[in-house]
């Protein structure tokens, strides 16, 4: 679950690169990648299905952190 973790122009990392969130939703987010990013990352090896590794904002889950208080 994302939770609150994820909101809409925030950033998430994906496979160690930093995007901005352009859509955030409770069980989903978009980012978009630009050409040069997508040619010059693992991003155009990826499938759909594929586990990636994300790292979610630090002001996010400081705010998770106080609400969970």
């Amino acid at each position: 679950s994302l939770g609150n973790l994820v909101i809409e122009k925030g950033s998430i990392t994906v496979n160690g690169t930093s995007l901005t969130v352009i859509d955030a939703q409770k069980d989903r987010f978009s980012v978009a990648i630009i050409p040069y990013t997508h040619e010059h990352t693992n991003f155009h090896q990826i499938q759909v299905g594929d586990r990636v590794n994300l790292e979610f904002d630090m002001i996010g889950k400081y705010i998770a952190r106080l609400q969970s208080r």
